[in-house]
């Protein structure tokens, strides 16, 4: 007896959020090299030309990711109170966020940050500096000083650990950092051993603000 052909079930709808949520996916377990766009179509069970229905390359997508973790970082922002306060809160935010998605730090230091969200965290940049007394050209200055620092600093905190993935908790990452300097020899670096304790903690957010601390002492108000 034949069996009646079932009809097919409708096509699965995609949308630009999927396609960046399987590129983070392949990111966060792969590194940004991992999310080419025959992966991302593979990971949504989708044609390439699906993808590009909606990008048209990875360049693209990639900016997209950005324009999004950073959307987030300003849709969560503080209203406005103490400058330092506000500056410290929004630069450990910045670093919970990309520390959570390690395998897109890279897009943020790659390629030109020239979107309307990084558009926007630069405008709350100056505007915080702004409230802290300095003028304008010494404000704009600064809030390229300040991401530098937070953008290097997370990104040595993401590159001390060689694998792609999700990193593992602070305690654990200064913990095996502590362990690897215990292996320096202290007869021929006497320096870095005495100073193993402190350095096993480089990657913790109490250095994090330590550094952070420091840049900002160094922005008040004076002569240039």
């Amino acid at each position: 007896m034949t069996q009646p052909r079932r009809r097919p079930g409708p096509k699965r709808a995609l949308s630009e959020s999927d396609v960046l949520d399987a590129a983070l996916t392949l990111m966060d377990s792969g590194g940004p090299d991992a999310a080419s766009i025959r992966r991302i179509a593979g990971e949504l069970g989708v044609s390439p030309n699906a993808v590009y229905t909606y990008f048209p390359d990875k360049a693209a997508i990639e900016q997209a990711l950005v324009e999004r973790l950073l959307g987030e970082l300003n849709r969560a922002a503080p209203a406005g109170g103490d400058w330092r306060a506000d500056l410290e809160a929004l630069a450990v935010d910045l670093r919970r966020r990309l520390t959570a998605h390690p395998g897109a730090v890279p897009l943020l230091l790659g390629g030109a940050m020239n979107g309307p969200q990084a558009l926007h965290l630069g405008e709350r940049l100056l505007d915080v500096l702004t409230r802290a007394g300095l003028p304008a050209e010494r404000a704009a200055r600064a809030s390229y000083l300040v991401m530098v620092y937070v953008l290097g600093a997370i990104a040595l905190e993401v590159a001390d650990v060689p694998q792609a993935g999700a990193l593992a908790p602070e305690a654990d990452r200064i913990a095996a950092r502590r362990a690897a300097m215990t292996r320096v020899p202290p007869e021929a670096y006497p320096r870095t051993a005495a100073a193993a304790e402190v350095m096993s903690t480089w990657v913790g957010t109490e250095q994090y603000l330590w550094g952070l601390r420091r840049v900002l002492d160094g922005l008040t108000p004076g002569p240039d």
